[in-house]
């Protein structure tokens, strides 16, 4: 059954069952030539050989009104960038894939770097602020889509429900997120969301108090959730982490800048299964492990920024409400599974929550630790007043490998 109630700070739209695909679609197509719309698609090479990606390109396929798709690709040697310029021609829209590990590319981060202006961490973080480089750079585009290449249980529909809130003429929305919720096989999947993001924003309003910030966090339905939509105008003034905490840094400039009104979230599948990383438990500098201390950080830093003054003791009671509340939730989440026939592993649910706990506390240490951090990209309204032919040099690169 689905639902329409409304919580939270930002406007919830959701998937009542009524119309079908193809009249979203007639709808996009007819505002297209006036609000042209583009998909980025960030990318691993090894996403190419994995099973989610030929049903991904086939459904994109169908798509009847994008204007262009810009696929960043990352971990690709020359051949790699061949094979993959040749798997993504399948797609009948206009589209580019920058090559991020090519010579073109590279010396363009070099450019920036000697400005002090070049990511410092590769990942998709890093990946996105190129693709938006070009999306940029093009000049094309009213509004920009983004989603994940490893997704299982892919349909176009995502896409379609995206950009409905951002280019239909009468909707306010500069920025939607996708929500849905995570299964498959028979299990709850979703871990970092459901055990560390929920409990821990509830934590933090429980040390810290009531914020609005914590408030409009706690208002989206699957916070981690990579799909999201966005303005063009938006794009060159957001600053965004490199590392895990891509998501949650998103969300929080768009919180600094945008009333809640002009927010929203939407749902964009009925069931959503993705490549799993490990938990990692050994091994802090990969898998969720990593995941979880640079989300906690992202949260930090943001709340720091609105004036919130943490210490090492803030940080210990912030660990101990973390863990409690956590510990409820994964009761919570086992009566769910059981009522519905999944399963969900209580020991595992509860080690993961303990190596949760764990990484509460030490991205709050490295948060006092490294205050010299910088934590975000630059935004392309810094890069273009620092370099500004950037534009034309990144789309000149990108041209000229995919020629």
């Amino acid at each position: 059954m689905v639902d329409f109630f409304q919580n939270g700070l930002i406007g919830t739209l959701h998937n009542l069952k009524h119309r079908p695909i193809e009249d979203l679609e007639a709808d996009l197509v007819r505002w297209a030539p006036e609000r042209p719309m583009a998909l980025v698609l960030p990318s691993l090479f090894s996403e190419l050989e994995g099973p989610a990606l030929n049903n991904i390109l086939d459904e994109i396929a169908k798509i009847p009104y994008l204007d262009e798709i810009i696929i960043g690709l990352d971990r690709a040697d020359e051949k790699e960038f061949e094979y993959a310029r040749k798997f993504f021609s399948r797609l009948p829209q206009k589209h580019k894939v920058l090559w991020n590990d090519g010579p073109r590319l590279r010396a363009i981060d070099k450019l920036l770097e000697s400005h002090g202006l070049s990511p410092l961490e590769a990942g998709k973080g890093r990946n996105v602020w190129y693709c938006f480089g070009y999306f940029l750079a093009n000049g094309n585009s009213h509004a920009v889509a983004l989603h994940d290449c490893d997704i299982l249980t892919y349909k176009r529909d995502m896409v379609a429900r995206l950009l409905y809130p951002l280019v239909h003429p009468t909707l306010p929305y500069a920025f939607c997120k996708g929500y849905y919720y995570r299964a498959a096989d028979g299990k709850l999947n979703g871990r970092v969301s459901r055990m560390l993001v929920t409990p821990l924003v509830r934590a933090l309003k429980l040390t810290l108090g009531e914020h609005e910030y914590l408030d409009y966090i706690d208002s989206f339905r699957y916070p981690l959730a990579g799909e999201f939509s966005m303005l063009a105008d938006v794009v060159p003034n957001i600053r965004i982490p490199s590392d895990w905490g891509l998501e949650i840094g998103v969300m929080s400039e768009i919180f600094r800048r945008y009333p809640n009104e002009r927010i929203c979230q939407i749902d964009v599948a009925d069931r959503y299964d993705h490549k799993h990383q490990s938990l990692s438990p050994e091994d802090a500098s990969t898998g969720l492990h990593k995941m979880s201390v640079d989300i906690a950080k992202a949260l930090y830093r943001k709340l720091a920024i609105s004036g919130v003054v943490f210490s090492p003791e803030i940080f210990r009671t912030i660990k101990a409400s973390y863990y409690r509340i956590a510990l409820d939730h994964v009761d919570h989440y086992y009566a769910d599974a059981v009522l519905n026939g999944y399963v969900v592993d209580r020991h595992r649910e509860e080690e993961t929550v303990e190596l949760f706990s764990q990484a509460v506390l030490n991205a709050g240490n490295d948060f006092l630790c490294t205050p010299l951090e910088a934590p975000f990209m630059p935004s392309w309204s810094r890069v273009i007043s620092a370099v500004p032919n950037i534009y034309d040099q990144i789309r000149d690169a990108v041209d000229q490998d995919n020629a």
